[in-house]
């Protein structure tokens, strides 16, 4: 573990790098990632002595022209239309003429979607002219002043700082509307190829437009298709996600958005190409794929914590496999002490079981 410095976070990360003679670095959310950008680019500046680090980064998550692609949503749907893969119909918008001009095009219902956000709560659905105007003020406007003192204060996140004092807008675009069950994906890769994967159909939300909560395994050869493409054309390395619309009617695969970093199912090993961690390893060492026992055969998976928090008396807490990490106890009762509520299940000095362990995994 190294410290993190919010005020200076590229700092803190070059540091790490440095102190741990890192071979590979693996951004874990949004934050890590936008840092090692950032880190690239300072690097880049600094000519020879920001070598060393620019190429651990392009090696860690791919070349850096694949850096805009994966952090501006018209630019990803752009790529996958060169692919042919099936995406919805997607456009910047500069102001509320140009915001009338894809309604038209698009018509309603119309999502507006903000760059730079995530977990769902830079995405708005508009079905009217009115809707869509409040929803394009909204997510363009710079953060207001509660929101970033909480970022910076609780979440020691300053990027809002910046956007906030010099009033920056955000990108926002308009994305044709599909009516489907959102779909996910994680891939390990090397030099543009897929190396393991894991794709799953979302069954249960945490929030509405928020993270999975449960999770179906998959074995969808359009959402392979998919990453495979995008993978080999950006050339990536690493851990990448991807997100996915089902169209309902039809079952057609419309790929939406690009993480680049680990998402929440990559510690799951579920069998044969299936273990992430163990693929990346095997690739970054040059040693045979050693890969670790099924952690099991369900296909459903309920994800800890959050789909106890969405519901403590949820069926899929027994029915399906919940992930809790049983080996690391601190890490539970951490979890415990996130959840609204808990207080009254905790008495001084000593806590309450919240769990057991052979039901929840039988």
């Amino acid at each position: 573990m190294y410290s993190y410095d919010s005020f200076t976070p590229e700092a803190s990360f070059a540091a790490a790098i440095d102190a741990s003679e890192a071979d590979l670095v693996i951004p874990g959310d949004d934050l890590a990632t936008c840092c090692l950008y950032a880190l690239y680019q300072r690097s880049r500046h600094r000519g020879q002595s920001g070598e060393a680090h620019c190429q651990l980064i392009e090696r860690s998550l791919g070349p850096s022209a694949s850096f805009a692609v994966a952090s501006a949503r018209s630019a990803l749907i752009q790529l996958a239309a060169q692919e042919g893969i099936r995406a919805p119909q997607t456009g910047v918008v500069a102001d509320i003429g140009d915001l009338r001009r894809h309604a038209e095009r698009l018509l309603f219902p119309l999502v507006l979607k903000a760059d730079g956000t995530s977990s769902g709560e830079g995405v708005k659905v508009a079905r009217t002219q009115d809707e869509a105007e409040r929803a394009f003020r909204s997510l363009q406007s710079p953060p207001s002043v509660a929101r970033a003192a909480k970022r910076a204060l609780i979440d020691h996140d300053l990027r809002l700082v910046l956007p906030l004092l010099l009033r920056k807008k955000k990108v926002v675009n308009a994305q044709e509307f599909i009516d489907g069950q959102d779909a996910t994906s994680l891939v390990a890769c090397w030099s543009g190829k897929i190396v393991a994967s894991l794709h799953f159909e979302v069954v249960k939300k945490q929030y509405k437009n928020g993270p999975a909560s449960v999770m179906r395994k998959v074995d969808n050869i359009e959402m392979a298709s998919a990453t495979a493409k995008i993978v080999a054309r950006l050339n990536l390395s690493g851990l990448h996600g991807f997100d996915f619309l089902l169209e309902r009617e039809t079952g057609h695969v419309y790929l939406i958005e690009m993480n680049p970093r680990a998402t929440q199912v990559g510690h799951l090993t579920l069998g044969p190409g299936r273990d992430l961690p163990a693929a990346l390893y095997a690739h970054l060492t040059g040693t045979s794929l050693q890969e670790a026992p099924t952690l099991t055969e369900k296909d459903m998976i309920a994800l800890f914590p959050q789909e106890w928090m969405r519901n403590p008396s949820s069926p899929f807490l027994k029915s399906a496999y919940h992930d809790i990490p049983w080996e690391e106890p601190e890490l539970i009762r951490a979890a415990a002490h996130m959840a609204k509520g808990l207080t009254a299940l905790y008495t001084k000095g000593t806590s309450v079981p919240l769990f057991s362990h052979s039901t929840a995994n039988d």
